[in-house]
């Protein structure tokens, strides 16, 4: 049986199966953590003020050790994490890949499955860490799909999207410049269900604020209050918690109605 039936069958990226664990030191792996706890609670904070804001927190810590910004703008690189506020430039694509136009200026959404966005995030493990995909219905705050894995490549990507375009095919879908968004895969997958493409352009600040309230949330209510050892973990952990996201939860900007609710009522 092929690779690729087996992460079928098991319901995981491909790139699942060949995960290794990593060895990085654990003052490495502690600063990445803090960098995401920060970049969580004030996304608009660029690698200097994360930077100082580590430094401080570090000066009377149990490490002593300080950290300097080029180490703070690699690890940023390394984990996809980039500072929310208008900037000349921002994820940088492949440059033969042809980059869309945002198509939400101006736009009222009043309905489901008119616009989905798409995001990554970096996700803690004990000793080492993994990416999540995930897709919301802007709408609704509905998750219609998600992908973990321990690649930041399109294959997560990709299989994020094929799973929520089994739920339903949205108007529109928005996203970054990033590699994985402006992939020919990607755009090709999207292409063959009529479905408009929207990138973040220049001032991106509020472009993808939906999202970035779902990592907030995902990780101040999951991920930050357990300990994930290993990808299988954290997957499995990530899927309840969208569940109950999904079906069990209320949202105060849904007048405290459930996603799932609203979703599928409309």
């Amino acid at each position: 049986m092929s690779l690729t039936r087996q992460a079928e069958l098991l319901g995981i990226s491909r790139s699942s199966l060949y995960y290794q664990p990593k060895q990085i030191d654990p003052f490495t792996l502690d600063v990445m953590n803090k960098i995401d706890e920060v970049n969580t609670r004030w996304p608009c904070w660029g690698s200097r003020k994360i930077t100082a804001k580590l430094n401080t927190n570090f000066k009377k810590g149990n490490l002593g050790l300080r950290v300097n910004r080029k180490r703070i703008k690699r690890l940023m690189k390394m984990m996809d994490i980039e500072a929310i506020y208008p900037k000349k430039y921002t994820s940088i694509p492949d440059k033969q890949h042809k980059i869309y136009p945002y198509l939400l200026r101006g736009l009222t959404i009043n309905k489901p499955n008119q616009v989905w966005g798409i995001d990554i995030t970096y996700i803690r493990l004990t000793n080492g860490w993994v990416y999540l995909t995930a897709i919301l219905d802007w709408f609704t705050r509905f998750v219609v799909g998600w992908e973990t894995s321990i690649f930041l490549d399109r294959q997560m990507v990709i299989s994020a999207v094929e799973k929520a375009l089994l739920i339903n095919i949205p108007d529109i879908i928005n996203s970054d410049q990033g590699s994985q968004m402006t992939s020919a895969d990607y755009i090709n997958l999207l292409k063959s269900k009529g479905i408009k493409i929207s990138m973040d352009g220049r001032g991106r600040c509020f472009d993808n604020i939906f999202t970035e309230r779902l990592w907030r949330n995902v990780k101040y209510e999951e991920v930050y209050l357990k300990e994930y050892h290993t990808p299988k973990e954290a997957r499995q952990n990530l899927d309840q918690y969208f569940k109950d996201y999904n079906y069990e939860r209320p949202h105060q900007g849904l007048n405290d109605k459930i996603p799932a609710e609203v979703y599928f009522k409309n």
